[in-house]
């Protein structure tokens, strides 16, 4: 199947696409609201613009994709391989993205309020200024990743994995940090008023910083 066959049979009604293979597609600023592609093969492919808000991409094959500014509200990405995908300032919000592989993924500036990214990998992924506020990130991966003045109030980092990460900045603000792995971070500015952290890995310094709050 071609672009064109696809665009056509989804205007007409049709919403189920799984497993199809459109590796390096050019797809951008394509209108594809609620439509299955579950497993499919999107390698490479520029989604960049596009609306495929409500869209089920479980276990789509999207590596080194380019998704910038893509709308994907409410949409199903479980299990979804995104690596070194571009999502730069894409509308994730609501998106279930539970188990997603997004080590190395440009999530810059990216909306992901209230997404479910429970045991998603993000190692040395870039979420530099991303919104996580009350995202759901339990168990998930986040070694060595970006995610400096990234807002992350209200998010569940429980037993979550930040060895390394970049926090600079990074607002915190009732965040739930238990049994999470802090150890090595870079905290420089971060906000944790309100954070729990009851059982956590604290780098050298953050229990003094979390001490002070408490007594503030």
């Amino acid at each position: 199947m071609n672009v064109n066959e696809l665009l056509k049979r989804y205007t007409a009604g049709e919403k189920d696409f799984g497993a199809i293979e459109l590796p390096k597609a050019p797809l951008q600023a394509v209108i594809l609201r609620g439509i299955s592609l579950k497993g499919a093969d999107l390698v490479g492919a520029n989604l960049s613009g596009a609306d495929l808000s409500g869209a089920d991409l479980s276990g789509a094959n999207l590596t080194g994709a380019n998704l910038t500014g893509v709308i994907l509200s409410r949409a199903r990405l479980v299990d979804a391989i995104l690596r070194v995908a571009n999502l730069t300032r894409a509308d994730l919000v609501k998106a279930d993205l539970s188990r997603a592989n997004l080590v190395g993924a440009k999530l810059k500036a990216a909306n992901l309020v209230q997404a479910n990214l429970s045991r998603a990998s993000l190692g040395e992924a870039d979420l530099h200024g991303a919104n996580l506020y009350q995202a759901n990130l339990r168990r998930a991966h986040l070694y060595e990743a970006d995610l400096i003045g990234a807002t992350l109030q209200g998010v569940d980092l429980s037993s979550a994995d930040l060895l390394g990460a970049s926090l600079i900045r990074a607002d915190l603000t009732d965040a739930i940090l238990t049994a999470a792995d802090l150890s090595h971070t870079q905290w420089t500015g971060i906000n944790l008023t309100g954070a729990k952290l009851h059982g956590a890995t604290l780098p050298e310094g953050m229990l003094a910083l979390v001490q002070s709050y408490s007594l503030s």
